[in-house]
């Protein structure tokens, strides 16, 4: 099998750890995109996999699916995944337990908010604004450094300072607790902790692929007043650290390849 990686990391340890195993396997990795050998059209290989989320990267990707190469996840579900708004109204129409997310355009223009409260970029990305708003004299701050980002705000859920972090790879789901970036300064920085979901909040993650179309994928969960919350999905997230994650992978895209030539 020849594998496509478009990235521009291909030394990302997930996606190095996945080409060593497929590699070990005897398949060929490739790295697809503008820079290389093999800057698209050209390419002509069984599957790719859709690390990268820019613009470049997404229209390869729709590129290649035009042509009859799968790629994992699709054009469309990543990209559905960079907006947080179309993100929301896509998991609370299936019944997802999602934040309450709203729309507010330039973070300059909301009015009367009810602090405190999370705001974040619209369109999800790397290094993009996720911030706590506890009062105006944050929310004057953090709009003369992001003047021109459009933002959604959700309510703040006051947890236990640790995020539930749920990664799945076709299907299997991995785990851990991180300290969220949203936690107060002074309180417990611990580093990331092993940590094994309960049953329902694994059979959630899961859900949420099925209703997102996505085989890679990360579910960021915080305790609600009544149930877990989802905050955030992210396409083809890092996955570091995480044993069998690779393993996973490889299969992932040798089932997917074959899946195509049946």
């Amino acid at each position: 099998m020849r594998v496509g990686l478009i990235t521009a990391d291909p030394g990302h340890p997930v996606l190095a750890a996945t080409a060593a195993v497929l590699r070990g396997q005897g398949h060929g990795v490739e790295v697809v995109g503008p820079g290389t050998a093999w800057a698209g059209a050209a390419w002509a290989g069984d599957v790719c996999l859709l690390k990268a989320k820019n613009e470049q990267a997404l229209s390869l990707a729709w590129e290649l699916e035009s042509r009859g190469v799968p790629v994992v996840n699709s054009a469309a579900a990543t990209e559905l995944c960079q907006d947080r708004v179309r993100m929301a109204e896509l998991a609370k129409a299936a019944g997802l337990p999602f934040a309450e997310t709203r729309s507010v355009g330039l973070l300059g223009q909301l009015a009367d908010p009810a602090y405190p409260f999370v705001v974040k970029s619209r369109h999800s990305r790397r290094h993009d604004l996720v911030a706590r708003v506890d009062d105006a004299a944050r929310l004057r701050e953090l709009a003369e450094r992001w003047p021109d980002e459009a933002v959604v705000t959700q309510p703040f859920l006051d947890g236990t300072g640790w995020d539930q972090k749920l990664w799945v790879v076709d299907g299997r789901v991995f785990a851990a607790r991180r300290r969220s970036e949203l936690a107060p300064p002074d309180g417990d920085t611990g580093p990331a902790a092993e940590w094994e979901p309960p049953a329902d909040r694994a059979a959630l993650a899961l859900r949420v692929g099925e209703v997102f179309g996505l085989d890679v994928y990360g579910v960021d969960l915080l305790d609600g007043p009544a149930e877990p919350v989802v905050v955030d999905v992210n396409a083809f997230p890092g996955i570091r650290g995480r044993a069998g994650a690779p393993e996973a992978l490889a299969a992932l895209a040798l089932r997917v390849a074959a899946d195509r030539g049946r």
